[in-house]
């Protein structure tokens, strides 16, 4: 039975941990899928290069506003794809090549099979092609292992087939219909990408409105932009799902009673979950929380000693970026353990890459309102600034919360043109302390560009 130094479970941000610093450790890296994780694979990268592509195919649908008159002469799905996936793939290749062959990894063994704890810091790893398993231990573990898409109990679901974010971007054909069931981020992009690419999209939204966990205001614009791009229906339930004549019929129930959308793909858009439980977590002594993912301190480290935990496995926040920055404190605190630095995630913004593009940091109004944080608001139009006249944009806006009395930001909002862009100067005043007045008035804004949005949201600010 080897025993390492150190066993990393996860090849996403985890992957990252071993640097020339760890050189002399006996290190094991288990995977049980393809490298790099998630967001190489199945997630943020290969789904934001699709949006691209979207972006570009509906550029025709809005041209003439600008006197440019534009027509979409054709998709090539498969070279969109492959265009894609063919440098994505050799970079997953890639790096599970440099863990396995390279002269600076002599001291790791690379596991390509599925771990799951049988006992105190005791892994098992079993393999896909039948191979007997074997059982490694470790006097220091790194659980980065992510997460699964969720999918839902719905009956006739698996009979009649169904996609995920892990398999929908790999399609051989674009669909002439595609229902997606979500109403969140994923469902958000994907339906931007098909309807785009020319595929008619139903959304099925269990609830009232889409993207509700964003800000109100946020939420409620985005529903009614989606409403009139796709067949959105809200407050409905999947009660079942079937093979038809013309392809796959999904029974609802809403308001109005029973009704039924007729389409030729599903994709299951619904959340996450971690998979803490694929590693039988409890067996070497970890707790969970209920919904799976693994306790961890600020330090990352699990309850039990040796062990951290990261991303999405840990995280409530199921974000590349935090999973990078979580990925950096476990490497200090590994290398450094009497000198332990803690994970910050005070100020943590997320991005959706829909259409229009969204982005979010800090309190929601609904969130300030409920815990009787005192906050003002103010508002900023794309359609106010020159070059949102430029654009003939009339619907983004940006939306601000701040601390009447001294300035700080609260949280920022943003709805419309290149979104997550233009929110950074915001979570950077956020993190550093900068307070409102300050950012507004002790800088220049290049006018007429587009930061001007924030420069003018901060002075619309009602502070005292």
């Amino acid at each position: 039975m080897p025993h390492y130094d150190l066993v990393i479970v996860g090849t996403g941000s985890g992957n990252s941990i071993l640097d020339p610093r760890f050189a002399d450790w006996k290190t094991a890296i288990v995977e049980k899928g393809v490298f790099g994780g998630t967001c190489l694979n199945v997630g943020c990268i290969p789904t934001k290069m699709f949006v691209y592509a979207a972006d570009v195919a509906a550029t025709p649908s809005f041209s003439s506003r600008f006197g440019v008159d534009e027509e979409l002469r054709g998709v090539r799905w498969r070279d969109i794809r492959d265009r894609i996936f063919g440098r994505i793939d050799p970079i997953s290749a890639g790096g599970r090549e440099y863990r396995t062959e390279h002269k600076d990894n002599a001291n790791v063994t690379v596991y390509g099979g599925e771990g799951r704890f049988v006992g105190h810091k005791e892994l098992v790893v079993s393999y896909p092609d039948g191979r007997a398993p074997e059982t490694v231990t470790a006097d220091r573990f790194v659980l980065a292992a992510g997460g699964r898409p969720i999918v839902p109990d719905v009956p006739g679901l698996v009979e009649a087939g169904f996609h995920t974010s892990d398999s929908v971007m790999r399609l051989d054909e674009l669909p002439a219909r595609m229902v997606i069931i979500g109403s969140g981020f994923i469902a958000a992009e994907f339906a931007h990408v098909f309807s785009s690419l020319g595929v008619e999209v139903t959304l099925i939204a269990r609830s009232g409105a889409l993207l509700r966990s964003e800000d109100e205001d946020i939420s409620t614009r985005y529903t009614e932009l989606a409403s009139q791009k796709y067949d959105v229906r809200l407050n409905r339930k999947t009660v079942r799902v079937s093979r038809s004549d013309s392809g796959v019929s999904v029974d609802l129930e809403g308001p109005e009673g029973a009704e039924t959308v007729e389409t030729d793909q599903i994709l299951v858009a619904v959340g996450r979950t971690p998979n803490s439980d694929l590693l039988d977590v409890e067996a070497t002594g970890l707790s969970t929380r209920d919904n799976g993912k693994i306790v961890v301190d600020e330090f990352q480290q699990t309850g039990v000693d040796g062990i951290y935990a990261l991303g999405d496995v840990s995280s409530e926040y199921e974000l590349k970026h935090v999973a990078n920055h979580e990925e950096r404190v476990v490497q200090h605190n590994l290398l450094h353990p009497d000198d332990k630095v803690a994970s910050d995630h005070r100020f943590v913004p997320h991005a959706v890459f829909g259409s229009p593009q969204i982005a979010s940091v800090g309190l929601t109004e609904q969130d300030a309102f409920s815990s009787g944080v005192n906050y003002v608001v103010s508002k900023q139009d794309y359609a106010g600034i020159a070059y949102g006249w430029a654009m003939e944009d009339t619907t983004g806006f940006l939306k601000l919360l701040a601390d009447p009395v001294t300035g700080q930001l609260l949280g920022a909002h943003v709805i419309g043109p290149q979104a997550p862009t233009v929110i950074q100067p915001l979570i950077q005043a956020m993190s550093f302390g900068l307070d409102a007045r300050t950012m507004a008035r002790g800088q220049y804004w290049i006018h007429p560009a587009m930061p001007e949005l924030v420069e003018n949201a901060l002075l619309n600010l009602p502070l005292d």
